[in-house]
C-alpha cells in the first residue's frame, strides 16, 4: 500500500523502516508546513505536533484516506474528528500508544483496576518516563492507564504530580535522555505494594504496531482503536 507519513521525525523515520521491510511504498514525507496531495495515498499515519494534527487527519477523512494518528496533545478537538469522520464515512484510529505490548498492558491495568476498586487501603499512582524531547506531560498512554482506573474504580480524575483531592490520581512525569517510554502504575497499602510496568527498548514496537493498524483500517469505515485491531474487546 502506499502510505503518507504525516511527520517525518524520528517516529516517522522509524515508521518508514518498518513499512518499506513490510512491502509498502512512502509517497509522503510531510513536515509541518508542507502542501501535500494527500490523495495520493491509500492510507496516511500521523505523527506529527500538536498543532498539526487536526488539520492532518481532516485533510485526510475529507479527501477520503483513511488515517492512524499517534500524536498527542490535541485530545480536545478528538471529538470533532470523529464527527467529520462519521459525517464523511471515513476510517480513522486514534491511540495515545501503538506499540502491541502496551495495548495488552491497557487490559491488564484495566482488569487490575476492576480487582482492586473495593480494597479502599490501597493508594493508587503512576509514573511515566520519556525521553527530553517529547512535548507534553503526563505522555497520553500515562493518560489512558489514569482513565482505565477512574473507568474502573471511585477514582475521578488524575493529577500531574501531587493531588489537591483523594479522588484523583497522582501521576509524575519524569524527562530523561533517551528513554523511549516507561510506565509504572502502583497500589501500595501498609502492608504491600502491587506494581505493575511496561518498558520500552525502542521506538520500533510503536512503529510497528502503527503500520499494523495501516494495514487493517484498509477498506474499513468507522472510528477505531487498538482493541478493534488487536480483536482483544
Amino acid at each position: 500500500m502506499k502510505i503518507a507519513l504525516l511527520g517525518y521525525g524520528r517516529m516517522g523515520k522509524e515508521i518508514e523502516k518498518i513499512a518499506v521491510s513490510r512491502g509498502h511504498e512512502i509517497v509522503i514525507k510531510k513536515d509541518v508546513d508542507d502542501v501535500i496531495d494527500i490523495t495520493l495515498a491509500d492510507v496516511a499515519i500521523d505523527f506529527s505536533v500538536p498543532n498539526s494534527a487536526f488539520n492532518n487527519i481532516s485533510n485526510c477523512i475529507n479527501n477520503n484516506v483513511p488515517v492512524i494518528s499517534g500524536t498527542t496533545g490535541w485530545l480536545d478537538k478528538y471529538k470533532d474528528a470523529v464527527a467529520l469522520c462519521e459525517e464523511k464515512k471515513g476510517a480513522f484510529i486514534y491511540a495515545s500508544n501503538y506499540s502491541l505490548g502496551v495495548n495488552i498492558f491497557f487490559e491488564l491495568n484495566n482488569q487490575l483496576a476492576k480487582m482492586m476498586s473495593a480494597l479502599e487501603d490501597y493508594d493508587i499512582s503512576m509514573e511515566e518516563i520519556h525521553h527530553t524531547k517529547k512535548l507534553d506531560a503526563p505522555s497520553g498512554t500515562a493518560i489512558t492507564l489514569a482513565e482505565g482506573v477512574i473507568n474502573n474504580t471511585s477514582k475521578k480524575n488524575w493529577e500531574l504530580g501531587e493531588v489537591t483531592s483523594e479522588e484523583n490520581i497522582p501521576i509524575v512525569a519524569k524527562r530523561i535522555p533517551d528513554v523511549p517510554g516507561t510506565h509504572t502504575v502502583w497500589y501500595n497499602s501498609e502492608v504491600d505494594s502491587i506494581e505493575i510496568k511496561h518498558t520500552a527498548h525502542s521506538r520500533k514496537g510503536f512503529a510497528l504496531g502503527a503500520v499494523v493498524a495501516a494495514e487493517w483500517i484498509l477498506g474499513k469505515t468507522g472510528v477505531f482503536n487498538m482493541k478493534d485491531v488487536l480483536n482483544i474487546r
